[in-house]
């Protein structure tokens, strides 16, 4: 008797188990894409040689691209710019918005997305995206927002600094958050990503060490300028990063870099990044005459991104530890 109740009690259970409704299993969050936001002047837009040679113009090829990375060391370390027959390749996990005056460029990280219309030259975003891209598991977007000859005290001047806001601030804003809206129709293979701003590096600061009281106020505008990006694109510790002018030799405008970096108001989520070790001479490189553009060496603008990308990864440790 005992034996045929434990039965026919197995038995409902099995049968009430069959009966109820089976449970949907969790939804996998949505993969995500890493945006970072790339901000400055013209040596953000990218002023670095690739290939050009001609003696006239480009001092025969010296310090440009394909020479730089003529060394068996440096060909290794840089193996996914450039592929054993000689090509400049892009990468599939990592991809650029850039609006220039005249054009829209977007594709995979490669050679070109500078200023000019064409593939000779780039900026510090090739070493940034190789960086963060050997880093991160998660697909990368480098957005930039960048302009020559534009200054912190005036073009890119942040509301709570006081004064006429800067046309480069608000400029900024708006292509970072247009770049945003069409990423999915920009980049199909990214429609299913959620986007998930993760930084900004910036590269800015010549037009200010040009001017006295620009260079004596920049502290306090990047300062300003950290805290006002942040509450713009909803980040009270957005991670940030920024290069020093190192190709200029003004200790009042480098000096400010450096300390609105670290001021308590930033809240240690801010990086300096010295690049003053990857100024090149100008005999050695492409363009001996353009030192406000690092005379075009490849070098010099490889390594600035690689520096500031490496800062970025840092940081982005720090801000999920937290």
């Amino acid at each position: 008797m005992t034996a045929r109740l434990v039965l026919l009690g197995l038995l409902g259970i099995t049968a009430a188990r069959q009966r109820a409704p089976q449970q949907a299993l969790p939804l996998a969050p949505p993969p995500v894409v890493r945006l970072f936001l790339l901000a400055g002047q013209s040596n953000m837009e990218g002023h670095a040689v690739v290939d050009l040679d001609d003696a006239r113009d480009y001092n025969c090829g010296r310090g440009n691209l394909m020479n730089y990375l003529a060394e068996p060391e440096r060909s290794e370390r840089w193996k996914k710019i450039r592929s054993t027959d000689g090509r400049f390749t892009a990468r599939d996990d990592v991809f650029v918005v850039y609006r220039t005056e005249s054009e829209q460029k977007a594709g995979p990280l490669d050679v070109g997305f500078a200023v000019y219309a064409d593939r000779h030259h780039f900026g510090p975003e090739l070493g940034i995206g190789h960086v963060l891209g050997d880093r991160f598991d998660e697909p990368v977007v480098l957005i930039k927002t960048c302009w020559g000859g534009k200054s912190l005290a005036h073009d890119f001047r942040p509301p709570s600094a006081g004064g006429e806001l800067g046309p480069c601030w608000t400029r900024m804003l708006a292509e970072y958050r247009a770049a945003v809206a069409t990423l999915a129709t920009t980049f199909p293979a990214l429609a299913q990503h959620t986007p998930r701003l993760d930084g900004c590096l910036w590269f800015q600061g010549w037009n200010d060490g040009c001017n006295e009281a620009d260079a004596a106020e920049y502290e306090e505008n990047l300062v300003h300028f950290i805290g006002d990006l942040r509450v713009a694109l909803g980040d009270p510790r957005l991670p940030f990063v920024a290069g020093e002018t190192g190709n200029m030799e003004n200790a009042v405008l480098r000096s400010a870099q450096k300390q609105a970096c670290s001021r308590p108001e930033v809240g240690g989520a801010a990086r300096f990044v010295p690049t003053g070790a990857f100024l090149r001479k100008p005999e050695e490189s492409p363009n001996p005459t353009h030192g406000h553009h690092w005379f075009g060496n490849a070098g010099s603008y490889l390594e600035i991104g690689a520096a500031l990308g490496e800062a970025m990864v840092e940081l982005r440790a720090e801000h999920t530890s937290r």
